[in-house]
């Protein structure tokens, strides 16, 4: 994870694995905004009130008084939001114009022909196949669809509600506390604008950024998250053509590997339920620590001038929001490293079984793929820029080779067993001596649930039976009310 976590002001960084020396914003890497939500700087697109007021007037710098007229509807629009922390129907407006734009390879979203789409379904099928012979899960695929970037953005934005609505809720909560209660009240129609403005901030960032990050993923598990609906797998065909560009592998492999690689994120997702609520809690962890330093807000709160909103903007790049160290927040932080880490790492020894007997480019294929999230692959930045974390699997490659070693002395039942409880995964410790944990035996839980269900049983027909009326509450164990202690 960076050092500065939630984006304000990252570091260059190398990648964990070389890549000849590229840095983010390689191959396919995101060249979205910098720092989230706006709050770090920058101008123009970057910038909500940049675009808004600081594009009018001509070479000159007279003024264009349609623009003017233009930039205050805008603003209506953003102080008269009264949702939730972010102006979510803001954010899929813009993210559906940025995809109208085009991605910056200067290729254009456009609707997917039948052949298209039936490549796709084909491809995952055949996926789901190969994949049945190097994993005991089941298939994940309840239906398969092919996405235009535009139709990505509509399906995965109630997830994206999920992972940043807390760490925005925090923020708007401290933007509202920063003056003692008494006074709230009159100050109340600045906090209001103030809200509606943070609300139209964080929308107008994230919908830049999925906007481009639209542009680049090849599915709907690209950050090794669930974006799209349950059992639902999804490939983006346009953005499968540009990846495969330059890599000199046919097409109909740079397919069937990418649909390998969601159908394995599909099976996993779909058959360990735990897992969703267990990352989606990791990242809420951490968005708890956010420490913001309400004097600079207090400061903020009585200097705005109401006539010239873009101040507040300026304000803020001012960096009032700072990480919090806390215990709590570096265990949410470990825990979802490495949690990411397995769940990549399981994925990539799969998919590597599975293709390795078909795919000819299968080894050039994975390698690519390793070096793209290695060095900040699609949601990289992108997804620092929405919540600060970047999402990079650092330890992916010790992940694989430990789920490899797995297979080699348990079996893919014996692998794949290991899912049933978050407690009898790896942990970090273990990617450092993954021979210790493969020959290390562990808690079967599954005989514990068994011998509970056995006991459950013998208790038999006492055990939360209703008594005869008159008889009293309802028996429970250990009461002594029960019909056999009569």
């Amino acid at each position: 994870m960076s050092d500065t976590p939630f984006g304000f002001g990252l570091p260059p960084e190398e990648p964990e694995d070389g890549d000849n020396g590229k840095k983010k914003g390689g191959q396919g890497g995101s060249q979205g905004p910098a720092d989230p939500f706006g709050f770090g700087g920058g101008s123009g697109a970057d910038n909500p009130f940049a675009a808004l007021f600081g594009g009018m007037g001509g070479p000159g710098g007279e003024m264009n008084p349609g623009d003017l007229g233009a930039a205050f509807q805008k603003l209506g629009q953003m102080l008269s939001y009264e949702g939730g922390p972010v102006n979510w129907e803001m954010a899929k407006d813009i993210a559906r114009q940025t995809v109208a734009q085009g991605a910056q390879d200067g290729s254009k979203d456009a609707s997917l022909s039948p052949g298209e789409r039936s490549a796709v379904e084909e491809a995952v099928r055949l996926a789901d196949l190969w994949l049945d012979g190097v994993t005991s899960l089941p298939s994940g695929s309840g239906s398969v669809v092919a996405w235009s970037r535009a139709e990505w953005v509509e399906e995965t934005l109630p997830v994206w509600k999920d992972l940043v609505n807390p760490l925005a809720e925090r923020v708007g909560a401290a933007m509202g506390d920063v003056l003692p209660e008494e006074m709230q009240a009159m100050a109340g129609p600045l906090l209001g604008m103030m809200r509606s403005m943070g609300g139209a901030m964080f929308g107008t960032q994230i919908g830049q950024a999925l906007g481009v990050l639209a542009g680049e993923v090849v599915g709907s598990t690209d950050i090794g998250l669930p974006l799209g609906p349950a059992g639902k797998a999804a490939l983006l065909p346009g953005n499968i053509a540009t990846f495969g560009a330059g890599l000199g592998v046919p097409q109909e492999e740079v397919r069937l590997y990418l649909a390998l690689r969601e159908a394995a994120h599909q099976r996993l997702f779909a058959h360990v339920p735990w897992l969703r609520s267990h990352l989606f809690g990791a990242v809420e962890g951490y968005a708890r620590g956010i420490k913001v330093d309400t004097t600079k807000l207090e400061d903020v709160v009585g200097q705005i001038d109401p006539q010239h909103p873009e101040e507040l903007q300026n304000a803020l790049q001012q960096g009032m929001f700072q990480p919090e160290d806390t215990p709590e927040q570096k265990a949410a932080l470990a825990r979802l490293e490495t949690a990411l880490a397995l769940v990549e790492g399981w994925v990539d020894a799969v998919v590597h079984a599975a293709a390795k007997p078909h795919l000819p480019s299968s080894d050039k294929l994975r390698e690519t793929l390793r070096r793209r999230r290695a060095s900040g692959g699609p949601a990289e930045q992108t997804f620092s820029t929405l919540i600060g974390l970047q999402l990079r699997p650092r330890r992916l490659r010790d992940a694989s080779r430990l789920w490899a070693s797995l297979t080699d002395a348990r079996g893919l039942d014996g692998r794949d067993g290991l899912w049933e409880h978050p407690d009898m995964l790896p942990t970090a410790a273990d990617l450092d001596d993954p021979d210790g944990f493969v020959h290390h035996e562990q808690p079967d839980f599954s005989e514990l649930d068994k011998m509970l269900g056995e006991a459950a049983r013998d208790r038999g027909p006492d055990l939360g039976k209703p008594g005869r009326e008159g008889d009293g509450p309802e028996a429970t164990p250990g009461d002594g009310k029960g019909d056999g202690d009569k």
